[in-house]
């Protein structure tokens, strides 16, 4: 059973549900240490104090906020004030749409566990959110901050996932170019069938972290007494030629072709085995299954296939193939 690190009660209207928070993720890291080449001996910290040019003990150290260069000294209980009104509570404000929340606002994720005794009311929650298809916007203090937070079903387990505030996402703007640059149709064309090429199911188990399997093999070689050849890799550029590109990648290049020679003998540049383009064929099963999912929902309302809502891709795929 692993440890909970924060413990309290998610306030849903006048009910309290008692609740342990879990950490849902178990990362992989390879931890290093910083030491003196000269002898191998680890590098130690100590709290200095500047203005007395001498080491200071833990009991002579507080938190202090920089106000124009002033330090303004803040002890346990400023802290413990702050959060009077939200202490030891995951409180709910609204209850939103899932699929509304941009990703870009999630920060970490949480398990919520029952605490002794809230069994019922949680299993309650959970139940009625399930059904509910939508989540929870909440707040709650954790560690001396306040956080945003949405609450969510999986497997009958309640889910916190961490969020940043508004105020915290930087704008698009700052990233963007002043102005679009023009796109060819045809470019666009081979961009859509190349993704479509790619599309699949999203399986969690097919993706490694290669680069940690590959500084642990070469953590061991050096134990080991060996040398490890180095090899800069070349930083990735764009394609000069945008179409030249997207054409050897439908062929069997970088990015999933099935290694088929570029060109089908009729001047269009297609590999032999890359799929049609939108619109050129009559649909068939095939042609169906390389719409996106959002194009095929809308083939299936504008049929008035029921249960078209809760279909996957394959699904809708089947119901327009009939």
């Amino acid at each position: 059973m692993p440890r909970s690190i924060w413990s309290g009660a998610i306030s849903f209207g006048l009910v309290n549900v008692p609740v342990r928070m879990y950490s849902a993720v178990s990362e992989h890291r390879l931890h290093f240490s910083l030491v003196h080449v000269k002898d191998g001996s680890p590098i130690g910290y100590a709290k200095y104090c500047k203005a007395e040019d001498k080491p200071v003990d833990d009991s002579e150290v507080a938190k202090a906020y920089d106000w124009d260069g002033e330090y303004v000294i803040l002890r346990d209980e400023d802290f413990e004030r702050a959060q009077a009104d939200t202490y030891k509570t995951i409180d709910i404000q609204d209850f939103v749409p899932y699929e509304e929340i941009d990703p870009v606002f999630f920060d970490r994720t949480y398990y919520l566990g029952p605490d002794k005794g809230g069994e019922k009311v949680y299993a309650l929650l959970a139940k009625a959110m399930a059904g509910d298809g939508r989540a929870a916007i909440a707040k709650f203090v954790m560690r001396e901050r306040q956080h945003l937070a949405c609450l969510r079903v999986r497997d009958g387990a309640l889910i916190l996932e961490r969020m940043h505030f508004a105020d915290e996402v930087r704008p698009l703007g700052d990233v963007l170019p002043e102005s679009a640059p023009k796109l060819e149709r045809a470019e666009l064309e081979l961009a859509r069938d190349l993704i479509e090429r790619l599309a699949g199911h999203f399986e969690p188990e097919k993706y490694a972290d290669t680069y940690r399997d590959a500084l642990w093999a070469i953590i061991e070689e050096r134990r080991q007494g060996g040398t490890v050849e180095a090899k800069r890799p070349e930083a990735p550029t764009a394609a000069p030629d945008l179409m030249a590109a997207l054409r050897a990648s439908l062929a069997g290049g970088d990015g999933g072709g099935d290694g088929r020679s570029e060109g089908d003998g009729a001047g269009n540049g297609r590999g032999k085995g890359a799929p049609k383009r939108r619109g050129a064929a009559k649909r068939g099963d095939g042609d169906l299954a390389r719409l996106s999912k959002a194009e095929l929902y809308e083939r299936a309302k504008a049929a008035d296939i029921p249960g078209r809502a809760d279909m996957t891709k394959d699904e809708l795929v089947e119901a327009l193939s009939r």
